[in-house]
């Protein structure tokens, strides 16, 4: 790793909706008699378990935050960064124009840690992403995109299905009702991801299996990929489709929520694990992802592979599966974000 002390910028971004980060008290509940106090260790973003990583490689991290005006736009190109680590999502709460921030950084000439535009152009609108798949003949699953009433690319594609937005991500447009088995369901889903987005409706042959994620840390030239991570949705509650929809991924008091974990997948025999790894290289080079990323599959009943996605810049919180996978791959969470931070640094040596 560096031994240079670099000024680093954890870059981020709020926007209107969610403007100020302000710890309300909870009045604590009332202990029973004779209970002993039990203290609860604060949920850290990821930003502050970045920074707190970034100080003990002895680099100098500051925060700055993207707040959908122009000023902070500004304010950005004078921040006198070596290195901006990016974790931006959006702009302005546009999901789409998470690519708009990199070329922004870009122009700038400010190195900055994750994917590139181009990365995220392609990887971000699923559709675009699986043309690349096919381009290198990767197995995704068939799919046709809808608009307005225009169909493209469109497969032979049969139910059950799952229609989502083509450019979101996040599990965002994804919850229990984006599998549908009948043209009436489909209808109605279509008009649903059109009104509630206003974006096209990516309709995807729904795979049912095994959902695996592969996290890859290094550059688009030497690849490295990090144990596997499996999200078992086997336990859901019955009726709910096995997909990793908001419910699963964010919403906390749902039993979908608390039925659902994600953990090392230890029960994969070696040719499998091979297979996997192989795709997820593969993937990630396709859509040009760098430093790190993670690839999500599905391994049907019948052992077949499918990529369902390529994630640029996936979530870092120490609690989830990128940093799952970097420390069974013998990592610290901090020497994970130092890999990080070299990769960034050595495109600009």
């Amino acid at each position: 790793m560096t031994e240079k002390k670099l000024k680093v910028t954890v870059l981020y971004d709020l926007w209107e909706e969610e403007p100020a980060e302000v710890q309300e008290e909870v009045p604590a509940p009332r202990k029973r008699k004779g209970q002993k106090g039990r203290k609860k260790k604060p949920v850290k973003h990821d930003r502050e378990e970045i920074f707190e990583a970034l100080e003990k490689l002895g680099h100098e991290p500051s925060y700055y935050v993207l707040d959908g005006r122009q000023q902070s736009l500004l304010g950005l190109a004078k921040c006198g960064a070596d290195l901006i680590f990016n974790i931006t999502e959006s702009y302005a709460g546009d999901n789409t124009k998470e690519m708009q921030v990199t070329a922004f950084l870009d122009m700038l000439d400010i190195p900055y840690t994750g994917a590139g535009p181009h990365a995220n152009v392609l990887a971000q609108d699923k559709s675009i992403a699986k043309k690349m798949f096919a381009f290198y003949g990767i197995q995704s699953p068939y799919f046709a995109t809808a608009y307005r009433g225009t169909i493209d690319h469109a497969h032979d594609i049969s139910f059950p299905l799952i229609v989502k937005p083509t450019s979101e991500d996040g599990s965002i447009g994804i919850d229990a009702a984006a599998v549908v088995t009948s043209v009436k369901e489909l209808m109605e889903r279509l008009s649903y991801i059109q009104t509630e987005f206003d974006s096209p409706a990516l309709i995807e042959e729904y795979i049912e299996g095994r959902e695996i994620y592969a996290s890859i840390l290094g550059s688009y030239e030497n690849p490295q990929a990090l144990p596997l991570v499996e999200i078992d949705l086997s336990k859901l509650p019955k009726g709910m489709p096995k997909i990793a929809s908001q419910e699963v991924k964010f919403e906390k008091d749902t039993d979908a929520y608390k039925l659902t974990k994600s953990a090392i997948a230890e029960d994969l025999d070696e040719e499998t694990v091979t297979k996997l790894t192989e795709i997820a290289i593969k993937a990630y080079r396709a859509v040009q992802l760098r430093d790190y990323g993670r690839i999500d599959m599905r391994i049907s009943s019948r052992g077949k592979i499918y990529v369902i996605e390529a994630n640029p810049n996936p979530w870092l919180s120490s609690g989830q599966e990128f940093a799952m996978a970097a420390k069974k791959s013998g990592l610290s969470y901090t020497q994970m974000i130092g890999e990080i931070v070299d990769l960034a640094m050595a495109r600009h040596a």
